[in-house]
């Protein structure tokens, strides 16, 4: 399968599936069509942009409006999880999307899972590896509970204004991605410092 055909799969799967979608928690795709050699897709216009472009201007997300945006994602994960049989696998800041009412929405279904087996669960390893779950970064089995890894390190990212895995030299940073995936599975999972924030906040992240 050369590089070409294995693009054109990946967008036929993604289109696929936002298409098939209806829910207020997810990124409308109003239409696709393929002229030129270029596949153009009409989305849902989100005037915000995504929760990453919000965090580089903000730095931080304050509990009330975090509070929010965590019931939100949860409520796309859910019709994902429940009603698609869909494991999101790249749930990450730059696929939240954000619009003036406040409203926030799940894109990007490009290595999106379906869940056809009957336990619910997948072994291929696709995704950003910084969102990553322990179980999919070793190759193990995974199902919807990878994604809500992926949405505690998301809060707890927007709540302290930067990643949870920090790097031994904060200012050099991860060297290689090898050694952050050593430490995501090896290091006990973040928490929210209970002197910053509430005790529910800091169960929440916990509990995932």
């Amino acid at each position: 399968m050369n590089i070409e055909e294995s693009a054109r799969k990946q967008i036929a799967k993604e289109l696929k599936i936002n298409q098939s979608s209806q829910c207020p928690y997810v990124v409308v795709c109003y239409q696709s069509f393929y002229k030129n050699g270029a596949i153009s897709i009409i989305l849902e216009y989100m005037d915000g942009g995504s929760l990453a472009d919000f965090l580089r201007k903000v730095k931080s997300v304050p509990e009330p409006y975090l509070a929010a945006i965590c019931k939100q994602v949860l409520k796309g994960l859910i019709y994902l999880h429940h009603e698609k049989h869909i494991i999101h696998r790249d749930l990450k800041p730059s696929n939240l999307l954000i619009n003036h009412r406040g409203e926030v929405k799940i894109t990007d279904f490009g290595v999106s899972a379906i869940m056809t087996s009957t336990s619910g669960q997948a072994n291929t390893f696709v995704g950003t590896y910084n969102y990553m779950s322990p179980e999919r970064i070793i190759g193990d089995n995974y199902g919807s509970k990878s994604d809500i890894w992926s949405l505690g390190l998301v809060l707890l990212e927007c709540a302290t204004g930067q990643f949870p895995y920090s790097p031994p030299d904060q200012a050099e940073g991860w060297t290689n991605f090898y050694e952050l995936m050593e430490q995501i599975v090896e290091q006990p999972p973040p928490f929210a410092p209970s002197d910053r924030f509430s005790s529910e906040f800091c169960s929440f992240i916990s509990a995932w």
